[in-house]
C-alpha cells in the first residue's frame, strides 16, 4: 500500500464531485431551454434532466480480492456515466410561445430547480470533505516526515 493511496482516493472523489456540479449547473442552465435537441422526425425536443453515475474504481475481481487480502488500498472513484431522466417533459398552457402545440401546452424541460439546488449543496458538501480528507492526509504526511529531526 502506497502512502499516497489516501490522496488519490480523494482526488478521484474531487474529480468525480467536480464533474457532478458542473452536470447540476448545466441542468439549471438549460431549465427553460424547450429547443435543446432535435429528435429522429426532424422535430426539437426540451432539454432532458442529465445524472451523474458513480460507482467505485476498480470494481473486478481481481481488485476485490486485493482490498480482502490487504495489499491495495482503498481504489477511489470514478463516473461511469452520465445519463438522461426519463421523466416526461412539464407541459405549461402558453399558446404564444413560438414551440407551443395545436392546444397551447409547451412541453418544458424535466428539470426542477429545488432538486438541482440540493444535488448542487450535496456535491459541495462532498467536495468539502474530500477537501478536509487530503488535508488531513497531507497533515499526517507532514508530521511523520518530522519524526526523523
Amino acid at each position: 500500500m502506497s502512502i499516497f493511496t489516501s490522496m488519490n482516493t480523494s482526488a478521484s472523489a474531487l474529480t468525480a464531485q467536480r464533474l457532478r456540479m458542473d452536470v447540476v449547473s448545466s441542468n439549471i442552465a438549460n431549465a427553460q431551454s424547450t429547443r435543446a435537441v432535435l429528435n429522429e422526425n426532424g422535430e426539437y425536443e426540451p432539454y432532458r434532466r442529465k445524472m451523474v453515475v458513480m460507482q467505485s474504481e476498480g470494481s473486478n475481481f481481481k481488485s476485490m480480492l486485493q482490498n480482502a487480502s490487504n495489499t491495495s488500498g482503498a481504489t477511489g472513484v470514478k463516473v461511469s456515466g452520465i445519463v438522461e431522466d426519463e421523466k416526461p417533459f412539464k407541459l405549461v398552457y402558453n399558446p404564444d410561445h413560438p414551440d407551443a402545440n395545436e392546444a397551447g401546452y409547451v412541453e418544458m424541460p424535466n428539470v426542477d430547480p429545488l432538486q438541482e439546488m440540493v444535488d448542487m449543496m450535496s456535491s459541495t458538501r462532498s467536495y468539502e470533505a474530500n477537501i478536509t480528507t487530503l488535508n488531513a492526509s497531507k497533515s499526517m504526511l507532514m508530521k511523520a516526515l518530522e519524526i526523523g529531526k
